[in-house]
């Protein structure tokens, strides 16, 4: 697996694949037009507290460039999965390994369905941003949790050897609805506030609302089979610890003007609880205020 290709080269595939191609891998990034004409001009900047470096990459802005490539990490936001799979399909080869490291958890369902092929899915902890075109910040953890396949030792070895911490799991379903449920407790709070995740749990009532939002992500998984690992409410609140500094990748989106991957976020819960008969007022509340500062962010004017 020497030859990766990362499709959506934002902060998260910017991240690992930075990593991989750190360690010696050959690695292209695929993105939008600003962040690949810095990177073909001086390298991708990788910078975490251990070290800021220029790291040497191959970037495109096609689809195309994943030819060759024995690994795909897609990575791009939920709401563009099924419209970056269908621009992939014509370009992956036969025996590619390919990982979805997205928020959510159902892009490799819908990824496979897509493509007619398996597609090995992972929850990403990783607190990361772009801080400008080619220049990805790391701000703290980055470990993986991948489902097991015949693929995953080979692709657990290749991250291993970049110094990534990585686990292949038999409950991804399970691991991935935890990270689904930090992501509903901090995700839209931290977009409507514009607070760090340390700052906003200090906030008066904030610690019962995430309670809230963490109780009904649990009865919607259990009413849907799903086992989720660990204590989800000391899980979420170690987060603003060992994140204190970060702003949610919707708190990002939403200054930036960007559409949100709310729907992929407390919407499904409120739409999974639908269906199932469970309420989910706190996470509905959440989905509600995110729809209407999105549409706000994004309208003609915003701003001015």
């Amino acid at each position: 697996m020497k030859r990766i290709a990362v499709m959506g080269a934002g902060a998260i595939g910017c991240y690992y694949g930075g990593m991989l191609a750190r360690a010696g891998r050959d690695v292209t990034l695929i993105g939008r037009p600003q962040h690949v004409e810095a990177m073909q001009r001086a390298g991708l900047r990788l910078q975490t507290k251990a070290f800021d470096e220029q790291v040497r990459v191959q970037a495109s802005t096609e689809p195309q460039a994943v030819r060759g490539a024995k690994l795909i990490l897609f990575c791009v936001k939920s709401q563009d999965t099924e419209t970056a799979g269908a621009a992939l399909r014509p370009h992956v080869e036969r025996d590619a390994a390919i990982v979805t490291l997205q928020n959510g958890f159902d892009n490799a369902e819908r990824l496979a369905a897509l493509l007619g092929r398996e597609v090995v899915p992972a929850a990403v902890y990783a607190a990361v941003e772009m801080a400008g075109p080619g220049h990805v910040c790391h701000h703290g953890r980055g470990e993986l949790v991948i489902g097991r396949s015949a693929a995953s030792a080979a692709i657990a070895d290749v991250f291993a050897s970049a110094g990534v911490a990585i686990e292949v799991s038999d409950n991804v379903s399970g691991v991935l609805w935890a990270k689904l449920i930090a992501n509903c407790a901090y995700n839209a709070l931290s977009a409507i506030t514009q607070l760090p995740y340390g700052e906003l749990v200090q906030g008066a009532g904030i610690p019962a609302v995430m309670r809230d939002i963490v109780d009904e992500c649990l009865a919607v998984a259990r009413a849907a089979g799903i086992e989720v690992p660990g204590d989800q409410h000391e899980a979420v609140r170690r987060i603003a610890q060992t994140m204190a500094g970060q702003f949610s990748s919707t708190a990002q989106d939403l200054a930036r003007g960007k559409k949100t991957e709310i729907e992929h976020l407390n919407g499904v819960v409120v739409r999974k609880g639908e269906a199932l008969g469970v309420p989910t007022p706190a996470n509905r509340m959440l989905w509600a205020l995110v729809k209407l500062a999105e549409a706000k962010a994004r309208s003609p004017g915003a701003g001015s």
